[in-house]
């Protein structure tokens, strides 16, 4: 692997966001390196971005613009820098609608003095250029394989065309005089610092203020956001170990919509996301989503450590206690602002003050205009559409009506699972942009008909959702499986009420029916498909009690039953959550079922007091129940925690019980 030591590091538009925890992060840990940050303090700069650095002996800011060519010649030459991280850029894409002239000055010539600056020297060991994944363009909403390194670039606005002319100029240096450069292109950073005209600072101020948050369009636009200081250090990274002429995505497979953004600054500020959130006209061309394929820089040794709950929490935390660390902003927080960029952003004194302003001072309050409303025809993307499979289902015949319920068009299935042409054939008639699974054989009435119908299980839980799987991962649609968690059963790690729950990757241990194992075995398979995401379903529940499969149901017509705690799956409110998950394009296994256990007992005496008052039953043992079924049950409790984490408003299982199945249904006298 390739390693780089620098020396002296120039650091372009270090008084910005990015820049500034890159730069304060090097200082810090590397204090054998001299860095020296280049910055003309445009209007979403801020010295006091700097301040961590300010007393370092490594560290030397020099004002001025990359644009000037005698001072990039002069810094390079006196300071004898042998690496550069170019980061100086103008980045907001509602300003490039309305200043592109800007956005080509600062970006492309910018960084064409540069490259030329280095090239005349003859001294640079590395230049890191920091590009965007905006110059991908848009990536197609259904696509679960994530642009990589050598993606063809589309960019769709003045700003990302910018960024993609400048690294072309970048790769031809590289190629034409042999310039050490490495190319970074990354998703949504967030955190500290940031100027409030991007999303997440501008909500945090807004709901500060009490104040309603705009959206653009409808908030469907799928973000990925990386915290900063991840982001610092994974140009920590790339700086001693990138690969001369290589490009280095850095992102996140972690999706959100701009309207889950908005709910969750609304969460964290209790407020109504319904009173709170206002839409509005959307950008001229709103690219629906950004999506990267990180693997690389990962082999590097970087990975993502911050938590998005975790990170949002600070970022809040940090413009509560700074309140007022970017002056008069008000609009930077309109729905539409324009910035006129202007020279002269914060320069204050690094200790924050502005009382005592130095005779070259330039007014801080950037003029703002708010442009007049266009009705633009922006190319809206489909809506969703859903294509399901289990039609004579219990879940699959819910889903339906959750569908209608919720306006989402969608279509059952009519190929076979294991039948790939009619797979094929159904996704080219239906053009979905999502696929659910909620078809399997669990028995005729119960599993244990599995036992002696072992091909046809296998046809259909193994070779049949595999198909399904692969089908759709060849189209790139994300594929909603419902599976079981009846994989698992209590041991000496997981004891019978201790609380302790199975977790997603744990390794399945019950194989005492057929059908389970076919379960375990087609989840194991299915970790290898990317467009998966697996919800194991347990014991399921619905307010629906004159349905036979309704667990409820099935106990209160047994004679006896076993008094075991068990975790379960109250459909009522998971099933519109899993429409909910594909909505995020999440992926990956997830325990579906509610927080907690709950015994056969519990249940029946909730039924006892909300349905029949004269409701009576009796107990059984094991052993008594092994003697009137064929194969054995699994029962275990899951870890539902990383679904609740997802889903923070997600009931426990006792909660549930009550508020969806048995408050409907109660008896009244």
């Amino acid at each position: 692997m390739a390693t780089h030591t620098p020396k002296n590091i120039l650091i372009t538009g270090a008084a910005g966001f990015i820049a500034s925890h890159v730069a304060n992060r090097l200082i810090r840990n590397y204090p054998q390196y001299k860095i020296v940050v280049l910055d003309k303090l445009d209007y979403c700069s801020n010295l006091k971005n700097l301040i961590p650095s300010k007393s370092s002996p490594n560290f030397k800011f020099v004002k001025g613009d990359i644009g000037s060519a005698d001072l990039v010649n002069y810094l390079l030459i006196t300071e004898s820098i042998d690496t550069i991280m170019h980061f100086a850029a103008q980045t907001h894409v509602d300003n490039s609608f309305g200043n592109s002239f800007e956005f080509t000055k600062n970006n492309i010539y910018g960084t064409h003095v540069l490259l030329e600056a280095c090239k005349v020297t003859g001294q640079i060991k590395r230049f890191i250029h920091v590009s965007t994944d905006e110059v991908y363009g848009e990536t197609d909403e259904d696509a679960v394989v994530g642009n990589h390194e050598a993606s063809q670039l589309l960019p769709t606005n003045p700003y990302s065309a910018t960024k993609a002319g400048a690294e072309m100029l970048v790769m031809a240096y590289g190629r034409s005089y042999g310039l050490p450069v490495i190319t970074t292109r990354g998703n949504n950073v967030y955190g500290p610092n940031q100027f409030p005209e991007k999303l997440i600072p501008k909500f945090i101020l807004l709901a500060m203020q009490g104040k309603p948050l705009p959206i653009h369009g409808d908030g469907s636009n799928v973000r990925s956001y990386l915290y900063c200081e991840d982001v610092a250090e994974a140009f920590e990274v790339i700086l001693h170990k990138g690969e001369v002429g290589h490009v280095y995505n850095i992102g996140t497979k972690k999706e959100r919509r701009v309207i889950d953004v908005a709910k969750d600054i609304c969460r964290l500020f209790k407020m109504d996301p319904e009173t709170s959130i206002k839409f509005v006209e959307n950008r001229p061309f709103n690219d629906q989503r950004y999506f990267l394929d990180d693997e690389k820089l990962k082999i590097l040794g970087w990975s993502e450590r911050t938590t998005w709950e975790e990170g949002l929490k600070k970022t809040m935390d940090w413009y509560i206690n700074n309140p007022d660390w970017w002056g008069d902003v008000s609009g930077a927080l309109l729905p539409h602002p324009r910035m006129l960029m202007m020279p002269g952003g914060l320069e204050r004194h690094f200790d924050g003050s502005d009382e005592e302003k130095p005779p070259s001072y330039v007014s801080t309050n950037t003029r703002m205009v708010v442009p007049t409303s266009k009705n633009v025809n922006s190319s809206q993307k489909p809506a969703l559409k859903f294509l399901l499979y289990g039609r004579t289902g219990w879940i699959g015949g819910l889903l339906g009506k959750l569908c209608e319920k919720q306006e989402i068009p969608y279509e059952y299935g009519k190929g076979r699972l294991e039948d790939r042409s009619s797979l094929v054939a159904d996704i080219q008639n239906v053009k979905p942009t999502h696929i659910f699974n909620a078809a399997g054989v669990t028995g005729r009435p119960n599993v244990d008909w599995c036992e002696s119908h072992k091909t046809e299980t296998i046809r259909t839980n193994v070779a049949g959702t595999l198909t399904l799987a692969d089908v759709s991962r060849e189209h790139g649609i994300l594929m909603i499986n419902y599976a079981t968690g009846c994989i698992f059963e209590y041991d000496k790690a997981h004891p019978e009420g201790s609380g302790i729950g199975f977790k997603e990757e744990d390794k399945p241990n019950f194989i005492g029916s057929f059908y389970s194992k076919t379960k375990a075995m087609v989840e194991e398979l299915l970790k290898e498909y990317d467009n998966v995401c697996t919800l194991r379903v347990r014991m399921p529940i619905s307010s629906d009690l004159s349905n036979p499969r309704n667990f409820i149901t099935k106990i209160s017509r047994y004679n006896k039953v076993v008094n075991i705690p068990n975790s379960m799956t109250i459909l009522d409110e998971l099933l519109p959550i899993s429409i909910e998950m594909a909505k995020r394009n999440l992926r990956g296994i997830w325990n579906f079922t509610n927080p907690g256990a709950v015994s056969h007992n519990e249940i029946l005496e909730m039924y006892r007091d909300y349905i029949d008052p004269s409701f009576k039953w009796t107990n059984f043992n094991l052993e008594e129940q092994a003697k009137v079924i064929i194969a054995p049950r699994s029962n275990n409790e899951m870890d539902a925690s990383k679904l609740k984490n997802e889903f923070p408003e997600l009931l426990s299982i006792k909660e549930s019980l009550i508020k969806y199945v048995f408050e409907p249904n109660k008896k009244t006298a």
